[in-house]
């Protein structure tokens, strides 16, 4: 499935703001229909995989503050949840 273009504005969000060796962003709004924050529309649920040097000695707690700082936007409007996996190139 592709993204849309929330999914999209995160992609391209995370790739300049942390220069990930890996990035996966996948709409997961499919699997939330009918909960709380879904739309008709989607674009509201996301996962994120990400594999950075930015995160290397940050805890999970700070990788997801760096991470929701960049979102900012996206998470005060269209984006109701983020799941997030994020840490540096060693683990």
């Amino acid at each position: 499935m592709s993204l849309g273009p929330v999914g999209q504005l995160i992609t391209e969000k995370l790739k300049d703001a942390f220069e990930p060796s890996v990035l996966e962003v996948v709409d997961d709004s499919h699997k939330h229909k009918g909960h709380s924050g879904a739309r008709p529309e989607g674009e509201t649920h996301f996962s994120v995989h990400i594999v950075s040097p930015a995160f290397t000695g940050l805890s999970r707690i700070e990788c997801h503050r760096a991470i929701n700082a960049v979102l900012a936007d996206q998470l005060a409007g269209p984006v109701h949840a983020l799941a997030i996996s994020a840490k540096g190139p060693t683990g």
